[in-house]
């Protein structure tokens, strides 16, 4: 059982399913060679993809190109089904920092057969998650530097006021479709500067006022 605390508080939360946006922001779709999406594009991971800070990613032996993705991740306080992008603010119990990793060889391989690709990014250890602050703590969501370094060298650095659905929108979409329970986590998507990592090097996962990851990988 996966457990991530809410900083600040006596709170702990059971993570339960993650579900990830792909293409939220277009510089990123561009970069990949994917069209900018009509409407959210999701996916999922399990809880037992996530590990935390210091913990260290295992490429497994399947994939011979694993990508870093920075990403913004809210986490649910309470249920929420069918709910407005009105309501969706008020079942946000904090936010933290995600590294969607990813092995882009695979993922490519499955996209080319039109096959599903979890096995991309549900793998253990593929889902770094650091703890979250309170909703509370972040005047804007939608105004956070997100930055990410591999060996001291920043890759990614952008900013979430680029995302193309934004978080109100994005959990009314998947409410629609999943109830969403108190643990479930969202990851909202990466900016542009994605690229491989490699057994021996460490990454640095950064989003102003929110938190940092610093994830080796083997």
């Amino acid at each position: 059982m996966t457990t991530r605390r809410l900083i600040g508080t006596n709170q702990q939360f059971t993570i339960g399913k993650i579900i990830c946006l792909a293409r939220n922001y277009a510089e990123h779709a561009r970069e990949l060679g994917n069209e900018t999406p009509a409407a959210p594009v999701l996916f999922m991971k399990p809880a037992s993809s996530v590990i935390g800070d210091g913990d260290t990613v295992q490429i497994p032996a399947y994939s011979q190109e694993c990508h870093y993705e920075i990403e913004l991740a809210v986490l649910i306080g309470t249920q929420a089904r069918s709910i407005s992008a009105g309501e969706a603010l008020e079942h946000v119990a904090g936010y933290g920092v995600a590294i969607d990793m990813t092995l882009r060889d695979v993922q490519n391989q499955l996209k080319a057969k039109g096959l599903p690709w979890e096995i991309a990014k549900g793998f253990d250890t593929g889902c770094p998650l650091s703890d979250f602050v309170p909703f509370s703590a972040v005047a804007d969501p939608h105004a956070l530097n997100l930055k990410l370094a591999v060996s001291g060298e920043i890759r990614q650095n952008g900013t979430t006021a680029d995302m193309i659905n934004r978080i109100p929108q994005i959990i009314a979409h998947i409410s629609a479709i999943f109830t969403l329970e108190p643990g479930d986590v969202i990851l909202t998507g990466t900016p542009a500067g994605v690229g491989p990592v490699r057994a021996g090097e460490v990454m640095t996962a950064e989003i102003a006022t929110i938190g940092c990851l610093t994830i080796p990988v083997a």
